[in-house]
């Protein structure tokens, strides 16, 4: 396990490798955040780094995101370009794609962005890389973790590729609160089924306990 213990072992590897000042604090900043290491943050470190320089983004600039898979990827969105769930400006759609796109605040209905992702023919040019990624069974999630690592701060961005997009954008909703007539509670109208909650309505994620 890539436990933040570790964190010194996998600093001498990005020294080892030359990563880049910038890069390697976000690489140790995103670590912290997310807990440890995982392969497919560093690599969603060096995608998120470059979509920005390929929008030119400036510092502390409100930028949009979305990532096209839940894993890894959208901490660091979060850490690095600051667009988060809870500002509502990361959206996470969960295609199974590893790949992200960064736009700039827009009212029109589309906006002109960036995507970047791994690009499976240059991945082939990193063999513990591209055995990971594709969920080899050849590759050995215990002996081969500390080798994939070394080998992402080795190819950087070099395993991707990117494209010019133009990004459908969600316009802020105008709303009012209802009240569910089963458990109570309010929310926004947009999310209820007619009188209820959509988790009264059926769309549950737990199940009440006696106290």
């Amino acid at each position: 396990m890539l436990t933040l213990d570790i964190l010194p072992e996998i600093e001498a590897l990005m020294d080892k490798q030359g990563v880049n000042p910038q890069t390697k604090e976000h690489l140790l900043k995103c670590s912290r955040f997310h807990t440890f290491s995982a392969p497919g943050l560093l690599i969603g470190v060096y995608m998120t780094e470059y979509a920005l320089e390929l929008l030119k983004a400036q510092p502390d600039e409100i930028l949009y995101a979305v990532s096209e898979t839940h894993k890894c990827a959208p901490d660091a969105l979060q850490i690095i370009a600051g667009c988060t769930v809870g500002n509502n400006r990361l959206r996470v759609i969960p295609i199974g794609r590893f790949a992200i796109t960064i736009n700039r605040k827009s009212w029109d209905p589309e906006v002109e962005g960036v995507r970047v992702f791994v690009d499976l023919n240059k991945l082939k040019q990193y063999p513990i890389i591209n055995a990971w990624f594709t969920n080899d069974p050849s590759f050995d999630h215990h002996g081969n973790v500390m080798p994939l690592l070394d080998e992402i701060f080795i190819a950087g961005r070099k395993i991707l590729s990117y494209e010019k997009v133009m990004v459908q954008t969600e316009i802020k909703k105008k709303w009012k609160s209802v009240t569910c007539t089963m458990c109570g509670e309010t929310v926004p109208d947009y999310l209820a089924q007619g009188d209820l909650c959509i988790s009264c309505a059926g769309t549950n994620y737990f199940r009440k306990i006696s106290i």
